[in-house]
């Protein structure tokens, strides 16, 4: 059995103010367990090197939900060999809130600057960071492969990752699961919009069928209320070029907008507009793991692209372009 072990990390995030100005990260990996005095006094466990060097995964949060909620499936990914990441930066939201974010840069969100940069302030200042632990000595000497990234993000996380990726030459894949690219009005953007997606690799996108958070926000985007509001849907159709079927969309069953975290924090964040899950919470993570572990062995690992059609029809439906 792998041991998963993590590290934890900071870095500072350029232009953020103070006291908002750094972000806190940890990094999951397969760690070499030998048994020595350095690891009983210190906790601190040496990647092994076996499986190494491993492709990272970057998680990108959702709106107020904090880095502990995904540790379920960075430890899972770890498992599965990859170096996941999680952070929690807590900075500006919106109308001069303060909370987590995956870092959304409205200045180039909006139609006039849409395209000129990616509109997640974290991911650069997160990479170096983490270029810097793979090159220090320590548990992660050497054991990050930095030229092969993926970008994972859930909801707003998602949205960001789809509208950052094509910035960032080492990312070989995004994912999101909960998260498209309908943009809101408020920025300027024509009712309905679907910007296009700023990715040059393979992306998947999950989906629950119960998303109850997606369906409450369609005033944000001047939805009509007579047609239905599928965003991640025409995000699949619309926001992606085909790529001769290595674009996923993956939808889970019963799952709702929160299936991704474990726990859910009923005191942050707006799972109070989800609609219940009917497929068991085990269930649905199981379903959301395994399909993104397939999608990135594929693009990151060299692994078979035809396990994403090995989960069971009544579970998870897939389509490809």
């Amino acid at each position: 059995m792998t041991t998963i072990r993590s590290l934890w990390s900071a870095a500072t995030i350029p232009g953020a103010e103070d006291p908002y100005a750094t972000a806190h990260l940890k990094v999951y990996y397969p760690a070499l367990v030998t048994g020595s005095d350095t690891e009983r006094l210190s906790g601190v466990f040496q990647a092994d090197p076996a499986g190494g060097p491993y492709p990272v995964v970057l998680v990108l949060s959702g709106v107020n939900v904090g880095q502990d909620a995904y540790r379920w499936l960075a430890a899972e990914l770890a498992a599965q060999g990859f170096a996941a990441v999680t952070y929690d930066w807590v900075g500006p939201l919106f109308a001069g809130q303060v909370g987590i974010t995956p870092g959304v840069d409205l200045a180039l969100a909006r139609p006039g600057t849409y395209g000129d940069g990616p509109t997640c302030q974290a991911i650069a200042p997160l990479l170096e960071r983490l270029a810097a632990l793979n090159a220090a000595e320590g548990p992660l000497h050497g054991a990050l492969d930095l030229d092969r990234v993926a970008l994972f993000g859930h909801s707003a996380g998602g949205t960001v990752a789809l509208q950052s990726g094509r910035f960032f030459p080492q990312v070989r894949a995004v994912a999101t699961y909960g998260a498209h690219t309908m943009v809101s009005t408020m920025l300027g953007w024509p009712a309905g919009t679907i910007a296009e997606a700023l990715v040059e690799s393979p992306v998947m996108l999950l989906a629950g069928t119960e998303d109850g958070v997606i369906a409450a926000s369609s005033d944000r985007y001047g939805a009509a209320a007579d047609k239905p509001h599928d965003p991640v849907s025409r995000t699949f159709d619309e926001a992606l070029k085909d790529r001769d079927g290595a674009h996923v969309l993956a939808t889970v069953h019963g799952a709702n907008h929160f299936s991704v975290v474990e726990p859910a924090d009923p005191t942050s964040a707006r799972s109070f507009l989800d609609r219940p899950s009917t497929v068991g919470g085990a269930t649905a993570r199981g379903a959301i793991a395994g399909l993104l572990a397939a999608f990135l062995r594929t693009h990151l690992r060299d692994g078979d692209p035809a396990a994403l059609d090995t989960f069971p029809q009544d579970l998870v439906s897939v389509r490809r372009r």
